[in-house]
């Protein structure tokens, strides 16, 4: 489908919260929030978990406040702007689970019969920009309210194999490239094990730091994808910060510069991210501290 992540947040809403006019939003960051947002204007949404000043952990499920009428659960798997991403498949007691993948779709192995609709934006691990992959549970088809668009309706879209209007045949020409080069790099589970080496490099040079580098998030549930840091302890240094890009830079590593919400440095460690290239980040880190500690 198009309409990237946007898009979907208003298409999984308008075709799933009418079954019972209520759904469960569970808010662990920038995007789920936004996805809760938008749903609010098809229906009631149901925030399972108190709105946090920071999003830093996943709230213990003993905790949620789920209803067992909502049409649906939501989430998003991982939050690339607070570096949150979850270690477990939530359990809904019959709900249909709605989960946003955007960022990690395509690293690891998924048990797609746990969940009643999947959806992930190209751009992160799958493709260009342009597009997004839906898994539609079929039972969920064909429940969409009068006002849904065709272009976002999963009833037509599935009915006319997703060539209802023109698709973007370029961006799904790279997309199969892509998904051929995941089966010569060994599949999902090497893919999966990339991940944890990358992110575990640089996970090990901030626990080694003495707080000289700083990651607010909880332990258990710290992204593979995107990891956010402070430069000079919590509550960063902007200087060191500055000088920290600067240098990055001049090394050829771009695009470092933590979101403007949450500020300090964010290394995101897509599939495409190789071993080598983490290990230059890691090199770096260790020499900047030893120059500004």
């Amino acid at each position: 489908m198009q309409g990237g992540g946007t898009g979907l947040f208003a298409a999984v809403a308008m075709n799933l919260i009418g079954r019972t006019g209520s759904a469960d939003y569970l808010v662990t960051g920038s995007w789920s929030s936004k996805a809760a947002k938008e749903a609010a204007k098809y229906g009631k949404v149901n925030q399972v978990v108190p709105k946090a000043a920071k999003c830093t952990c996943v709230p213990d499920p003993k905790t949620w406040k789920l209803d067992p009428n909502a049409s649906y659960l939501y989430y998003c798997d991982n939050e690339t702007i607070e570096g949150v991403e979850f270690d477990f498949v939530p359990e809904t007691n019959g709900v249909p689970l709605v989960v946003d993948m955007s960022s990690n779709m395509m690293s690891r192995p998924v048990d797609i019969k746990k969940f009643g609709v999947i959806f992930a934006c190209a751009q992160k691990n799958i493709g260009p920009s342009g597009i997004t992959l839906v898994i539609i549970r079929e039972d969920l088809i064909g429940h969409q309210m009068s006002i849904t668009p065709t272009i976002l309706d999963f009833s037509i879209v599935a009915k006319d194999n997703s060539i209802n209007n023109t698709p973007p045949t370029f961006i799904i020409y790279i997309m199969g490239r892509v998904f051929a080069w995941i089966k010569r790099q060994g599949g999902l589970d090497k893919l999966y094990q990339a991940s944890l080496a990358k992110s575990g490099r640089i996970y090990d040079v901030i626990a080694a730091s003495k707080d000289f580098y700083y990651c607010p998030v909880e332990s258990k549930v710290r992204s593979r994808m995107n990891v956010p840091f402070r430069v000079g302890g919590a509550e960063g240094n902007e200087t060191l910060e500055k000088e920290f890009l600067k240098g990055a830079e001049a090394l050829g590593m771009q695009q470092l510069k933590g979101h403007r919400s949450v500020g300090g440095i964010r290394a995101s460690l897509y599939n495409a991210v190789t071993i080598e290239e983490t290990e230059a980040l890691r090199k770096y880190m260790i020499e900047f501290r030893a120059k500004n500690a």
